[in-house]
């Protein structure tokens, strides 16, 4: 089975905004997996550590569109 390669489109300590991000993806029908979910459980739940939004590489440039277009074209992560 191969793996897909997935791609950072987005950084953030905001779980309202992660929340509306992985449903806007999911509208779109792209895939997302939010890494270092569980991270702020060890670090105590203080926000410190960042949740990072990836999506397979083949759905990037759609995904990075379809931000821009709904507002949230200043959370992308530089290319």
């Amino acid at each position: 089975m191969k793996r897909a390669q997935m791609s950072e489109i987005l950084r953030s300590n905001d779980l309202v905004l992660i929340s509306a991000i992985e449903a806007l993806m999911k509208s779109a029908d792209i895939s997302v997996f939010v890494a270092d979910y569980f991270a702020s459980s060890i670090e105590g739940s203080i926000g410190a550590i960042p949740r990072r939004m990836l999506v397979p590489e083949e759905d990037a440039t759609r995904a990075r569109r379809l931000l821009d277009e709904a507002g949230f074209g200043a959370e992308l992560r530089p290319l």
